[in-house]
């Protein structure tokens, strides 16, 4: 055999490896469709009817992302929007594989969301979109509350935005050159003054 058939050879085993990893990977992610919805524009022959999809990814274990697509068929648009949600992919920082690190709030154009993380069995208190997000991100225990709009568009933008501003410990940790210990004792303390710390209205009253 030829120097130059070996080499397509293993070029083709490589190929085959590639495509192999990718359709595992892709049957690990964990798709939600958010949200659907038909649009028409106007044009000079009359109308075009589209469909734009809403899609959130997850492998369950930290990594989520979302996307948007938009085609004349609805399988397309939500294939579209898988693709786009799969490049669009971010990891989460987790506490103990279940919920976040801390709280947190983020705004998306009219959209506000507040979470909050939550003791073991809690599970997950929020509603709409930003259930779905947890769940592909593996988040098993959080508490979650959405003011303003109602927009699903929104609301996805402001909780990723509030996922993004998540840091963990170990990150801390690094940064200012001390035990993850030391990092993680002062939050547990300023979490404890913070729920000890009385409501104005309530010292006002006693």
């Amino acid at each position: 055999m030829s120097t130059k058939s070996v080499k397509n050879t293993q070029k083709n085993a490589q190929a085959k490896t590639q495509v192999k990893a990718q359709a595992k990977a892709n049957n690990e992610l964990v798709e939600r469709l958010v949200a659907i919805n038909k649009v028409s524009k106007t044009v000079k022959g009359g109308k075009n009817l589209s469909f734009a999809a809403l899609v959130v990814v997850g492998d369950k274990n930290g990594r989520v992302g979302f996307g948007k697509g938009n085609a004349v068929e609805v399988s397309d648009a939500k294939n579209k929007a898988f693709e786009a949600a799969k490049r669009a992919m971010v990891k989460v920082a987790l506490k103990e594989g279940r919920t976040i690190h801390h709280d947190s709030f983020a705004k998306f154009c009219s959209a506000k969301v507040y979470l909050r993380s939550a003791p073991a069995g809690t599970g997950v208190i929020a509603g709409g979109p930003m259930r779905a997000i947890f769940e592909c991100a593996g988040i098993n225990d959080i508490v979650a509350k959405s003011v303003g709009t109602s927009n699903p568009y929104n609301m996805v933008g402001a909780t990723f935005n509030a996922l993004k501003q998540l840091i963990s410990p170990k990150i801390i940790s690094e940064r200012r050159s001390k035990e993850i210990s030391d990092i993680v004792k002062r939050r547990n303390a300023a979490v404890k003054q913070n729920a000890v710390k009385p409501v104005a209205g309530e010292a006002s009253a006693a």
